[in-house]
């Protein structure tokens, strides 16, 4: 039977859900000027977390500072975020989608994804996904794009095409003419680095990744990450809409030492070492944390720990360790040698955190950056591995 998956993405959201609480004030609606979300508006070195359409227009992005931004366009409209006003806006948006299928996953606080395989069929699909984005737009008042696929990865990718208020089909048989001609930054999952890569082989477009042989993949990006490019390129996805949570679980190195340690810099290598290790394995396996904690054992086996919240959920490895380093300070006096130390995340999402920061250090995309730099060559290293495994057996 083919799959008919739903994703749901609200158009600017930060921006679309300050404007609707304006307008319920009686104030102008902002969506229709140039203007942004910043986590202080009064400060010029505040980052934008979200532009309206017209602003994004004039080239200002999500991410800039706010000094960039009024330089481009000096009349530019700033306002500040309401985080639990963003919350009750979300909540709002995925009850009525769940109310079209229970078969949901929040992929972050604006987005979700639905299968609606059994709730429709395809001849039918854009009518009702017609009905779920305009019952959103009167109910709640802001806009979102409805993308529609055979797979997760189909319907992701049509929810980008053009905004906002829309609805439009990514199916097998469409992949060719509406997603192979696209740049190859724009499929899923590709970051800066990789595009880099890509491109400085002359593989600019979805469609010229597709086409590209497997072996010569692998050699730019990684055995592991090859496959998955190589599949996404052809518009191939076979991950399920999962439903359940997993805040249960969670995630911990530690490190214990030949020596003890009393050197504040041998001790910080090898926090960053175990944050380096857990980060990963939350990224891996698409969670985010919004719990981290750390402890410290002593040369006399006496063990001193320490919890805290983040602001919001994070798979940033940078974001882990800062927190651990400021409670380490705190439980540790700078003297006392230290034998073992270890680090552990939990209360885990699924729900992205890329974009939910008001306040964001304008070093992030740096960090995520060289956490994908850092999980590609985890990925490589492993394939080395297992073909040295694969080879052994043979030979044996």
């Amino acid at each position: 039977m083919r799959r008919i998956i739903f994703h749901i993405d609200v158009n600017s959201a930060f921006l679309s859900w300050t404007a609707v609480k304006m307008v319920n004030e009686g104030k102008s609606d902002i969506r229709m000027v140039p203007s942004v979300v910043s986590g202080d508006p009064s400060d010029r070195r505040s980052i934008i977390t979200a532009a309206s359409i017209p602003a994004k227009k004039l080239g200002i992005k999500t991410a800039q500072p706010v000094s960039m931004a009024l330089r481009v366009c000096p009349s530019l409209v700033i306002v500040g975020g309401d985080w639990a006003w963003y919350k009750e806006c979300s909540e709002g948006f995925i009850s009525i989608c769940r109310s079209y299928s229970p078969v949901l996953q929040q992929f972050s606080i604006d987005e979700c994804f639905i299968d609606m395989s059994f709730r429709c069929k395809a001849d039918n699909a854009v009518e009702v996904a017609t009905r779920l984005k305009n019952e959103i737009k009167s109910k709640l008042g802001f806009t979102v794009n409805v993308g529609i696929g055979s797979n997760k990865l189909l319907a992701k990718m049509a929810s980008d095409f053009e905004k906002p208020d829309k609805v439009h089909t990514l199916w097998e048989n469409e992949v060719e003419e509406k997603m192979w001609p696209l740049g190859v930054r724009d499929l899923l999952w590709v970051g800066k680095k990789t595009e880099e890569r890509l491109t400085s082989y002359g593989i600019n477009t979805i469609g010229q990744l597709a086409s590209l042989g497997i072996g010569s993949l692998t050699r730019l990006v990684g055995q592991k990450f090859a496959h998955q490019l190589h599949e996404n390129a052809n518009g191939r996805d076979d991950s399920p809409v999962e439903t359940e949570t997993a805040e249960a679980k969670s995630y911990s190195a530690e490190r214990t030492f030949s020596k003890d340690l009393v050197e504040a810099k041998d001790i910080d290598k090898a926090l960053f070492n175990v944050a380096c290790i857990v980060a990963h394995r939350i990224r891996r396996d698409n969670f985010r944390a919004s719990t981290v904690s750390m402890f410290v054992k002593y040369n006399d086996f006496t063990v001193a720990q320490k919890q805290c919240q983040t602001e919001q959920p994070t798979d940033v490895t940078a974001v882990i360790l800062n927190e651990a380093r400021r409670m380490l300070s705190e439980v540790w006096d700078g003297k006392t040698p230290i034998r073992q130390v270890g680090l552990g995340v939990s209360k885990l999402t699924h729900e992205s955190a890329v974009q939910m920061s008001l306040f964001e250090d304008p070093k992030m995309e740096y960090y995520r950056e060289w956490d994908m730099e850092y999980d590609r060559k985890k990925a490589e290293a492993e394939d080395a591995r297992m073909l040295a495994y694969e080879r052994k057996n043979r030979s044996e």
